[in-house]
């Protein structure tokens, strides 16, 4: 998937109220921009990371740039948007792209479902139960080549771990997919150790019979798309 307008490179200045960033544009100029990630962003919002924005010229919109990657500048780039995920698997579901969900036949965002949640998607297919899609964006790199979710404690993530358990009981399929937005990792781990409940809740969830699927991803200043499946490690302690 491409981005809507080129992207333009940038250095970060600081980031502040989760959602903001000021940044020193290349071309001269400092701007405010959306930081679309409500995250900790550990170790991707230092000072002085050079990053790329998206420009607009939507007069709607009160800031004139979006952040969307941080250029690790080997080579290497992170995706920092969290709204991403679910636009990349549902366009990689339509186009047949993921093989262990390439039965359904309709992919339906942001279905009720558990206690008063949304599914990212509700995806069906005639004849067949029900499958539950959760999607995940994993940004976190501690050990290299090894991304890992959650980068901070997140409650809301255990709730929706229990709730795809309770998906399978009643006899749906539920699936759990960790999206890996950065091009430096080879394998993913759940992070015990910034969130026991989480991968409490995430190792349940795989007991009971909840799937998990990891893809990695391919990114450039130009577009992010799906690359590989990834494995599993055993949950850093």
């Amino acid at each position: 998937m491409r981005f809507k307008s080129p992207l333009v490179p940038a250095t970060l200045i600081r980031r502040y109220r989760r959602f903001l960033a000021d940044i020193q544009l290349e071309g001269g100029g400092e701007a405010t921009a959306h930081c679309p990630n409500p995250g900790s962003m550990s170790g991707l919002a230092e000072p002085g990371t050079r990053i790329w924005a998206e420009p607009n010229d939507d007069p709607g919109r009160k800031l004139n740039y979006g952040w969307r990657l941080v250029d690790h500048e080997n080579g290497h780039f992170t995706g920092v948007d969290t709204s991403f995920p679910n636009k990349l698997v549902r366009h990689a579901i339509a186009n047949g792209k993921i093989p262990e969900l390439a039965t359904c036949d309709t992919a339906l965002p942001e279905q009720k479902y558990g206690g008063n949640s949304r599914i990212d998607f509700l995806l069906k297919k005639e004849g067949m139960p029900d499958t539950y899609l959760e999607i995940k964006s994993a940004t976190l790199c501690r050990t290299p080549g090894l991304a890992e979710f959650p980068d901070s404690v997140t409650v809301r993530g255990a709730k929706h771990m229990l709730e795809l358990t309770g998906m399978v009981q009643a006899g749906y399929r539920a699936i759990v997919l960790f999206l890996v937005q950065r091009t430096d990792c080879t394998a993913f781990a759940v992070a015990k150790d910034i969130d026991p409940v989480y991968s409490d809740a995430f190792n349940l969830a795989r007991k009971t019979g909840v799937e998990v699927f990891i893809y990695d991803t391919n990114i450039s200043p130009r577009k992010i798309t799906l690359r590989n499946s990834l494995p599993l490690h055993r949950a850093v302690a």
